[in-house]
C-alpha cells in the first residue's frame, strides 16, 4: 500500500479533489465503505472499483469465476443461504490458505463470520457481484436450492404481501432478506440472462411447473418447481410487471424493469389461462448490450458493399424480411448506426425500443393513445427527417404512407414478414400498393435468418459419417471441399451447456431492384420468377447458398443451414 487511498482515487479512479473529499466526507458521516460510495454515485462502474481496491488492499482481481471449482468441503460447511446473502464463494487454495471471492472488499465482518466456519485461514479474492452469484449457483445446485428454499419457507400469507409494490428496477442480485418466493422468480431471471436466453416460458403441466429458456433460438427445459408454488410464481411476476394478480381468466400484457448489478433489463410478460393454470412468457431485453456494428452481424465483403451503396442514398426504401427473431432489428440498427446522425435528422417508430442509439429519435408505438406505425409516420413528415425507420408494415396504410415518403425525398427502413427477398415485392402489391410505386420507390430488399454459432470452446474438426455426408450432398457438398476432408462440429462443454453451439450469426439474401426487377413488377410477376430470374443474371445469392458459404469456413453446421432455410 505504497500509495494512500485518496491518491489511487485520484491517479487510477480519475477523480478530482472534490469528489475525493466528497467520498471521504459521506465515509466519516454514514459509516459507509467507500467502494459503496463510489458504485452509488456513479463516478466508477464495479470493475474499476475492485480492481483500484485490489491495487489498494493487495488483493488479486479477477473478471470472470468461469473456471473456477468451488472446494466440497466449503459447501458442506457454509449454507447457501449464507454466501447468497453476502455474495462470498471460495475459489480454490493457494499454499494452504482459502482463496474466497468477495465484491465487497471493505466490509470485513462477513469474512470473519466465514472463516470461523470453515475454521480456516482465508483470503478475499474481488470478482463481480454477478461471476459470484452465478457460481454460487452453478456449485450449490446439487444441493438445497432456491426451489427447496421457497417451498420450506412459503405460506399462504406470502402470496398476499406480493401484492406489495416493487422498487422501480430491482436489482436481482439484491436476495438478502428477500421472500423465498421473490429468491426464486429473481434466481430463474438472473438465470437466464447469465445463459444468454431471449425468452422465459412458465409452463404449469398437472403435477409441476416447468421452466424453459429459449437461447439461440432453441427452448432448452430447466428448473421443474412443484405445482403448489405456481400460484406464487405468477403473482409475482404479475406484480413486477404491474398486471392484475386477480385476474386468471384472461390474458394479460405487462412490463417492467430491473437492474442485474449495473446495468438494466427490460423485461416483457405475457400471461394466458391454460387448462392447469396461467402460462407465462417473458421476453428478455438486456440494454447492457451494444448495438452491434453491420460488420460484426455476419454480412460478408460482398454484402457489405451493398448495403454500404444504399445507405449513401437520400430517399428511397429498403425492407428487411424474415420471421420473428431473425435478427431484423439488429441489422436495422447496425444500418442506422453506421449514419451520420450530426449531419442526417433521423427518426424511428418501433415496438418496442429494443436499443436505444445516441443522436436517433426514437418513439415508441401506444396503440391505446392512437399512436401506430401509420399515425407516428404521418406526423415524422412534418419533423423535417432525412431518414425514417418503420418498426413493421402490417397494413396497407402504414405500407403506402411509408412509400409516398421514399418518393417524396427521404430514405425509409421497414421489415415485414416474407419467406424471402423476392416474396416482399408481391406482398406489397398483394396488399394493394399499385405496382408504379413500389417500382419507383423500391431500392433493396434484405431477407435474413439466424443460425448458431459452433461454440469456440470445443469446436472440433471431424470425418463426415454416412448421415452428415448425406446432408452435405444435399446442399451440393462433398467431404474434400473441406481441409483434409473434415468438417467442424461443437462437441459440447460447459461453456456451451452441453449444445455445442455459442451465439448467432445471420446469413443474408439481397435483392437489388434494379431495371429488369422493375419491370417484372410492372408486369406482376410472382416471387418465384423474380427470384429464378435474379440468380441466372448472378444478382443474387439465397439464404441457403449463404448459410453453405458459413459452413465451409466453419462458422456453422450443415444441420443449422437445413434446419431454418429451404429449398431453392
Amino acid at each position: 500500500m505504497s500509495a494512500t487511498l485518496p491518491e489511487l482515487l485520484k491517479k487510477v479512479g480519475g477523480l478530482d479533489q472534490e469528489r475525493v473529499d466528497d467520498c471521504l466526507r459521506l465515509q466519516r458521516d454514514t459509516g459507509q465503505g467507500l467502494d459503496k460510495i463510489l458504485l452509488q454515485k456513479g463516478w466508477m462502474d464495479e470493475a474499476a472499483v475492485l480492481k483500484l481496491f485490489g491495487a489498494y488492499l493487495g488483493y488479486e482481481f479477477r473478471p470472470e469465476l468461469r473456471v473456477e471449482v468451488v472446494p466440497a468441503d466449503f459447501m458442506k460447511k457454509v449454507p447457501v443461504q449464507f454466501a447468497r446473502s453476502y455474495n462470498l464463494c471460495a475459489v480454490g487454495r493457494l499454499d494452504g490458505v482459502l482463496q474466497v471471492a468477495t465484491c465487497a472488499p471493505m466490509d470485513v465482518h462477513p469474512m470473519d463470520d466465514l472463516a470461523a466456519m470453515v475454521g480456516e485461514e482465508v483470503e478475499p479474492v474481488l470478482a463481480p457481484r454477478a461471476e459470484i452469484t452465478t457460481l454460487i449457483n452453478r456449485s450449490y445446485k446439487h444441493q438445497a436450492d432456491l426451489v427447496d428454499e421457497a417451498l420450506d419457507h412459503l405460506e399462504d400469507e406470502d402470496i398476499v404481501s406480493l401484492s406489495a409494490e416493487i422498487e422501480e428496477g430491482e436489482d436481482l442480485l439484491d436476495v438478502a432478506h428477500k421472500a423465498p418466493i421473490i429468491k426464486l422468480v429473481n434466481m430463474v431471471l438472473f438465470q437466464a440472462l447469465k445463459m444468454r436466453a431471449s425468452d422465459i416460458h412458465i409452463h404449469p403441466y398437472a403435477d409441476r411447473v416447468q421452466v424453459r429458456y429459449r437461447v439461440d433460438g432453441i427452448l432448452y427445459d430447466m428448473e421443474a418447481a412443484p405445482k403448489k408454488v405456481h400460484d406464487a410464481i405468477v403473482s409475482r411476476v404479475k406484480v413486477m410487471g404491474k398486471m392484475d394478480i386477480a385476474e386468471r381468466r384472461l390474458p394479460q400484457d405487462g412490463r417492467a424493469t430491473l437492474r442485474v448489478g449495473q446495468g438494466d433489463v427490460d423485461v416483457r410478460i405475457s400471461t394466458v389461462p391454460t387448462s392447469y393454470g396461467e402460462r407465462i412468457v417473458m421476453r428478455l431485453l438486456d440494454k447492457t448490450m451494444r448495438v452491434l456494428k453491420l460488420e460484426e452481424i455476419g454480412l460478408d465483403e460482398d454484402h457489405l458493399t451493398t448495403i454500404s451503396k444504399y445507405l449513401q442514398y437520400t430517399h428511397g426504401m429498403i425492407f428487411l424480411t424474415g420471421p420473428t427473431g431473425s435478427g431484423k432489428t439488429t441489422t436495422l440498427y447496425g444500418a442506422l448506426a453506421r449514419m451520420d446522425s450530426k449531419k442526417l435528422n433521423i427518426l424511428t417508430i418501433e415496438d418496442p425500443i429494443e436499443y436505444n442509439i445516441e443522436g436517433i429519435s426514437q418513439v415508441q408505438v401506444n396503440e391505446k393513445k392512437g399512436l401506430t406505425f401509420a399515425t407516428g409516420l404521418r406526423s415524422f413528415l412534418r419533423q423535417d427527417p432525412d431518414v425514417m425507420m418503420v418498426g413493421e408494415v402490417r397494413d396497407r396504410d402504414t405500407a403506402d404512407i411509408a412509400i409516398r415518403a421514399a418518393l417524396t425525398g427521404h430514405l425509409v427502413f421497414s421489415t415485414v414478414h416474407t419467406n424471402d427477398s423476392a416474396s416482399t415485392v408481391t406482398r406489397l402489391l398483394d396488399i394493394g400498393i399499385e405496382p408504379y410505386l413500389v417500382s419507383s420507390s423500391l431500392l433493396l430488399v434484405i431477407a435474413q435468418r439466424l443460425l448458431r454459432r459452433i461454440c469456440p470452446r470445443c469446436r472440433t474438426a471431424v470425418v463426415p459419417d454416412k448421415a452428415m455426408e448425406k446432408k452435405l450432398k444435399a446442399c451440393g457438398l462433398v467431404p474434400a471441399v473441406f481441409p483434409d476432408g473434415k468438417v467442424m462440429v461443437g462437441t459440447g462443454c460447459d461453456f456451451c451447456f452441453g449444445s455445442g453451439f455459442v451465439e448467432r450469426i445471420a446469413i443474408y439474401e439481397m435483392l437489388e431492384i434494379d431495371d429488369v426487377v422493375k419491370e417484372q413488377v410492372m408486369d406482376r410477376a410472382n416471387a418465384t420468377a423474380i427470384k429464378r430470374s435474379a440468380i441466372e443474371r448472378g444478382k443474387l445469392r439465397t439464404l441457403r447458398m449463404d448459410g453453405i458459404q458459413k459452413v465451409l469456413k466453419g462458422v456453422t453446421t450443415i444441420d443449422e443451414v437445413l434446419r431454418v432455410t429451404q429449398q431453392d
